[in-house]
């Protein structure tokens, strides 16, 4: 059928305050025009992340009631671990309260100055935790993945030649090879199960553990599934044990495919690695039975896990973004193509070349869009990837603007809504002004940083 519609049906409702083009205007001011400072309930639209903003099925709110809050020992902890063991095949699971604890954890214990950390493409709090250590975190995207326009099926896969030449150079200096999926920097672009085969064969060859950054994977599953050959006639749940198989280790953010409000885990093989992981996690996030989460968290995760692998729900989940990717290539809005799994990126640089990438194009289409319709979106360039950890700054290769859709929260009238905002904005895009910082933090500026205009 051409109409996409939502494979469940709504049992609870929250209202939307609806404000005026003038409260918006006023709310960006008194916000430094930092879409992170600005209160929900002033938002109509929410995709500034898709991160633990799901909607919970009525079998998840039914699971709260079975969390068990004991500090040691919880059933609630045991029926997690059978969960994620059900779909990634590691030995320790290790429960924490979002993915970027997993890896802090993670790199205090592999990380380090000098060390080196390869991937496809890292992300904000990853590459943050890599740096904190003094270690680098070194994108390994190929070239032809750079190209916004470029409508090739795997565009978040490992360039598997330089990932070689960089463990033949630096080998010395790689504690593990990462691989994010889906490529969330890169446009929520998927990698292919035989790029993640091959780059975890290529580690293995050099004796490197191969870690997978696996918050979305449910999500790749299906890109592999509907665009990958011979993959057709395969159930999510096997690609995804697939794909997991040929690690060493997983990080998670469970506040993404596990349909989590809260919650992560760091997953290994490792035993001596594992132990020390543990004595870590005590010391920063709780026990290991629970490692900072409420019992109830726990439940729900185990529920959730189960049900990201349902295909008519993955089905309509692509389809809607690919449904308002499709409207906006007809009137000529520049987005990443194809459309990620669980956003659609606007490509800045293209819509806004009056803009230079250090008057940052990115933020000011992100407010331009919460002014015009109250929509609120993330900045993903040069605000976000520019800052180097030496202090300076530098374009980044993208500079682009995403919307990353909630689970199971919005309909498709909200999309029709959100389509008719971004072309608005792209109509009067050339008035559009370029920002500065006024004011940063060291390290991921993007959350506190304050704006304002430049006058030129």
């Amino acid at each position: 059928m051409k109409t996409i519609i939502e494979p469940f049906r709504i049992k609870a409702v929250e209202p939307i305050r609806m404000t005026t083009h003038a409260e918006r205007t006023a709310i960006l001011e008194r916000a430094a025009y930092n879409l992170f400072a600005i209160p929900s309930r002033d938002v109509l639209i929410d995709l500034l992340t898709d991160s633990g903003a799901a909607a919970m099925s009525a079998e998840q709110w039914a699971a709260l009631q079975r969390g068990d809050e004991s500090y040691a020992g919880s059933p609630s902890f045991e029926r997690f671990e059978a969960a994620v063991k059900a779909l990634m095949p590691f030995r320790h699971v290790i429960p924490t309260h979002q993915g970027r604890a997993a890896e802090a954890i993670l790199f205090s214990l592999i990380g380090g100055p000098g060390k080196l950390v390869p991937s496809n493409t890292h992300f904000d709090t990853t590459r943050g935790n890599i740096e904190a250590t003094g270690a680098e975190a070194l994108d390994l995207l190929p070239d032809a993945a750079r190209d916004p326009r470029a409508r090739l099926p795997f565009k978040g896969d490992m360039d598997l030649a330089r990932l070689e030449d960089t463990l033949k150079r630096d080998g010395h200096r790689v504690p593990c090879v990462m691989m994010t999926i889906t490529n969330n920097a890169g446009g929520g672009q998927p990698a292919s199960l035989a790029n993640i085969h091959a780059a975890a064969a290529i580690a293995r060859k050099y004796a490197k553990p191969f870690i997978i950054d696996g918050c979305r994977f449910a999500e790749n599953a299906w890109f592999i599934k509907t665009r990958e050959p011979g993959q057709h006639d395969r159930a999510i749940p096997d690609i995804v044990r697939d794909i997991f198989s040929c690690a060493e280790g997983m990080t998670m953010s469970a506040k993404k495919d596990a349909f989590g409000n809260i919650g992560g885990w760091l997953a290994l093989n490792d035993d001596a690695l594992a132990e020390a992981a543990r004595a870590r996690l005590i010391l920063t996030e709780g026990f290991p039975t629970y490692g900072g989460l409420a019992g109830r968290d726990l439940e729900a995760l185990a529920q959730g896990l189960s049900e990201i692998v349902d295909e008519d729900y993955l089905r309509y989940r692509i389809r809607a973004n690919e449904y308002i990717g499709e409207r906006l290539i007809a009137a000529g809005v520049p987005i990443v193509e194809p459309v990620g799994g669980h956003a659609v990126f606007l490509d800045a640089k293209a819509m806004l070349p009056h803009i230079p990438p250090l008057r940052y194009p990115g933020q000011s289409l992100a407010v331009a869009l919460y002014e015009e319709g109250g929509v609120r979106g993330c900045e993903i360039g040069t605000v976000m990837f520019g800052r180097k950890p030496d202090g300076s700054e530098q374009p980044a290769a993208l500079e682009l603007v995403r919307l990353a859709m909630p689970r199971r929260v919005y309909t498709q009238s909200h999309a029709d809504y959100l389509i008719e905002t971004i072309i608005a904005v792209h109509e009067r895009r050339e008035g559009l002004r370029g920002m500065r910082i006024t004011q940063e933090p060291k390290a991921l500026r993007h959350f506190t940083a304050r704006f304002a205009f430049v006058s030129d």
